[in-house]
């Protein structure tokens, strides 16, 4: 049991079935379908805005080359950034606060993107809106490891993922039922009803406990955004690091999925919203069992595994035709799913309680990092290549080498975040 002031009753921690859990994942489900309808609607995004030819180029059958939509992505996920100093703020001012503040601007600015007039006009908005999404995402996950115990920790933060691959997947399934009436625009605009919603969950929301005792003893600086005690900061290094590998591939791989299926191989639309449909059971299989192993066989074993496989799925998924696409695709779902509990858990498990909210933003900047690099690596490879497979292999093979990182971190498996991770006295 957490460690408490012996004149206070215990801290009140709850199952991962919790309203103010279930409120999290909702916030984190809108986040998905946010985030992720700028890359369902990449390719309807550049025929609008660029010119389809005849040409037997990447730009041609797009309408624009993939160095510009690489690096209009890159600067999509460089924004996310601006994720640090709002997760920091998590630290100050409540996880609760931040989460709704960064949820609200977020899908208002995703919701103005339908109205651009132009591709970087396009880019701004979202570019403006991704920290804040970035953030709710983030912070949604610190509610779930700190509102419950070690036994549900990994059942808690495998739904706030489930509840982002579920926005997500949402993106791609309207536009397939919607049709060619479901332009970008309209997508876009669908933000709108989550944002509507806010109010309703916020009432679910709760400030998590464990937050509100720690913030009395122990206030972060408003000056540093890096409060992190000297011997934390080789295993910080070592998780930043694991996030930058993954994320310089994953990045690429998942933002050109649509662009690729639909404008290289000419994929119809209803055959990629089949893909993602089939991917929820199987993203959902990978969660359970990344759960499952997590508690079982650690964090750590787990995580590495998951890792390597992600980086095997994401050189398949470009190798050239349309049922390696599929495979890949589907593949790299289950083990994200599979990956997702174990370094989800290992993230919030090493960190004490009054910088968690900092460091899942400083582990953010190096997803971001890593995305950003990759994004436009993985563009600038198509374009000196002349194809996407050799730039799917590219990114894939540096994340291979790097799974092995998190078996330089301590096991957290069955410990509470008071054991695994005390905060200082005040």
């Amino acid at each position: 049991m957490p460690a408490d002031d012996p004149q206070r009753p215990p801290t009140r921690l709850h199952g991962w079935r919790h309203p103010s859990i279930v409120a999290a994942a909702a916030l984190s489900t809108a986040a998905g379908f946010a985030q992720f309808s700028a890359t369902a609607a990449l390719a309807d995004v550049a025929a609008a805005f660029g010119e389809v030819t005849d040409a037997a180029t990447v730009a041609g059958q797009l309408g624009l080359s993939m160095t510009t939509v690489g690096l209009g992505q890159a600067i999509i996920r460089a924004s996310s950034l601006g994720s640090l100093p709002l997760s920091g703020a998590a630290d100050r001012l409540g996880r609760r606060r931040v989460l709704l503040g960064c949820s609200a601007v977020g899908l208002a600015l995703v919701a103005a993107a339908a109205l651009s007039p132009g591709y970087w006009w396009f880019i701004a908005l979202f570019a403006l809106a991704r920290a804040p999404l970035s953030t709710t995402n983030a912070i949604a996950g610190v509610v779930a490891a700190e509102e419950t115990r070690t036994k549900d920790r990994a059942r808690a933060i495998a739904l706030i993922t489930a509840g982002y691959g579920l926005g997500a997947g949402l993106t791609a399934i309207v536009r397939a039922v919607g049709g060619d009436a479901m332009g970008f625009r309209a997508l876009f605009a669908l933000a709108l009803v989550p944002l509507a919603l806010l109010p309703l969950i916020a009432r679910l929301l709760e400030e998590p406990e464990r937050f509100v005792r720690t913030h009395e003893r122990v206030k972060p600086s408003r000056l540093t955004l890096a409060p992190l005690d000297p011997t934390l900061r080789g295993r910080f290094a070592v998780v930043a690091l694991a996030t930058f590998a993954i994320t310089f591939m994953t990045g690429p791989v998942n933002t050109n999925l649509f662009i690729f299926a639909e404008g290289v191989l000419d994929l119809p639309r209803s055959a990629t919203a089949i893909a993602v449909f089939a991917a929820g059971p199987l993203g959902l299989a990978g969660l359970l069992a990344g759960r499952w192993a997590a508690d079982r066989f650690g964090r750590r074993g787990t995580a590495v595994s998951a890792h390597a496989a992600i980086a095997l799925a994401g050189a398949l998924t470009y190798s050239g035709s349309e049922w390696a696409l599929l495979a890949g695709y589907l593949l790299s779902i289950g083990f994200g799913g599979c990956y997702a509990p174990a370094a989800g858990a290992i993230s919030t498990e090493l960190f004490p309680t009054h910088v968690r909210g900092t460091i899942v933003g400083w582990l953010t900047v190096a997803g971001v990092l890593g995305a950003t690099l990759g994004l436009f690596t993985f563009g600038a490879l198509v374009d000196l290549l002349g194809g996407f497979r050799g730039a799917g292999v590219a990114v894939s093979v540096p994340v291979l080498l790097c799974a092995t990182l998190y078996l330089r971190l301590p096991e957290t498996r069955d410990l509470e975040l008071e054991e695994s991770a005390p905060d200082l006295p005040g």
